[in-house]
């Protein structure tokens, strides 16, 4: 695979396609020092060693590749390329919409090098259509599909989806849509062009908020419609997510009927709990706002971990909210008595990385019998893999290289 993504859309989809076993070659601008991808020397960084080789997110998207440098504003560089194109199955990238054309490389470019060629094109607005010059973004792109609209609370401004949201989103349709060309390939022997709209991947995702407004006449956010810490459907009550004691503390309760309530009020054990007034779903419903308060309340007095096990061990649906430093390796009094942490689920493997050394990456929530995936490599150096790819793979001898690099191709 000849991959000319980045960031995050882009390499994280063919990050995905690395870990399944696919030779990923990535390629990158020597003039710019790989400048076109943001993260690569960018914070977060694993210790105090700063340099374009030690940004953490650019390692945790780029394992398992190769890496080579063609600076694409040379006819040498342009010759590599296609060259390159000629051998690979699948060309990718996540520029704008026609920066790969502009380049040199059009779609027909492309089947004239090699007919069957899979060609992916990820940008925010898609190659057509009244938008497809625009550059855009993950927060933008969440924001044009709608999705941004939809989070918040009734009566408050849109909170949006997090950074870059869809960049994440995005990565996944676009190894989907690489496996269904190449599947289409196998069994017709045709290659094609797989244009993708980030903003449709969104758009995609806001079925229920659609037929919402469609089906029922309600928009996100208004009164009826879905709470974001409340679930309406099937209506329980309390459920929702409530302070702990401690700064940042949060714990989730489902009472999932009246059984279940009648469990949490007797572990309440306070008057307004254990008086009657709220035995009923419906009674419950009614005061919500009330009942969510003094809940809050009582929650707040207690460490979150122990307050869920101890209503988890009452029959009540309960869970600390974890910060991202225990959703990974699980509490102190976890690893102390055994529990299994996401990491013993093998969600966070250690690769090595030639200058970083080893580091914990991302891993893949999934897990095949027979053909499971594997993270060991980090990613590669600016330029690493020159010598094997230019080299063995399309012949280039040293005294060549030596030239391409002296000339600012490589």
């Amino acid at each position: 695979m000849c991959d000319l993504s980045g960031q995050l859309a882009g390499a994280g989809s063919t990050r995905l396609l690395a870990a399944f076993g696919a030779q990923v070659i990535r390629v990158e601008d020597p003039a710019t020092r790989g400048g076109w991808d943001i993260v690569r020397g960018a914070q977060p960084f694993h210790d105090d060693r700063r340099g374009i080789e030690f940004g953490a997110t650019f390692n945790n998207h780029n394992t398992e590749k190769l890496g080579v440098t063609l600076n694409l504003r040379t006819e040498r560089g342009r010759d590599l390329l296609t060259r390159l194109i000629a051998v690979s199955d699948v060309v990718t990238e996540n520029f704008a919409g026609g920066v790969f054309a502009r380049l040199g490389f059009p779609y027909e470019r492309l089947r004239e090098i090699r007919p069957d060629i899979v060609y992916v094109s990820h940008s925010g607005f898609g190659a057509t259509g009244p938008y497809r010059d625009f550059r855009t973004w993950g927060p933008i792109v969440q924001a044009v599909s709608g999705l941004t609209f939809t989070s918040g609370l009734a009566g408050h401004p849109p909170t949006g989806w997090g950074f870059s949201y869809m960049d994440h989103m995005g990565a996944y349709a676009m190894a989907v849509a690489i496996l269904a060309a190449l599947w289409h390939r196998d069994q017709t022997g045709e290659g094609q062009w797989v244009d993708l709209s980030g903003v449709e991947a969104g758009l995609a995702l806001t079925g229920p908020d659609i037929l919402d407004h469609h089906v029922n006449g309600r928009p996100p956010r208004a009164a009826g419609s879905v709470d974001s810490n409340r679930d309406a459907d099937s209506p329980m009550a309390p459920h929702g997510i409530y302070p702990a004691r401690g700064e940042d503390r949060w714990i989730a309760v489902a009472c999932r009927d009246d059984h279940d309530w009648r469990l949490l009020a007797g572990e309440i054990g306070q008057p307004w709990a254990t008086a009657g007034e709220l035995a009923t779903l419906a009674a419950r419903l009614a005061g919500q706002d009330m009942l969510d308060a003094r809940l809050a309340a009582w929650t707040a007095g207690f460490d979150n971990h122990e307050l869920a096990g101890r209503l988890v061990a009452a029959g009540i649906p309960a869970s600390p909210v974890r910060t991202p430093a225990e959703r990974i390796d699980g509490t102190a009094a976890e690893r102390a008595d055994g529990t299994p942490a996401t990491s013993d689920w093998g969600l966070w493997p250690t690769v090595q990385h030639p200058d970083i050394g080893p580091a914990r990456v991302d891993g893949i929530p999934v897990h095949l019998s027979e053909t499971d995936w594997s993270l060991r490599r980090g990613a590669p150096r600016l330029g690493e893999h020159n010598r094997y790819v230019l080299g063995d793979l399309l012949g280039v001898d040293d005294a060549e290289l030596s030239e391409l690099a002296a000339e600012g191709v490589v």
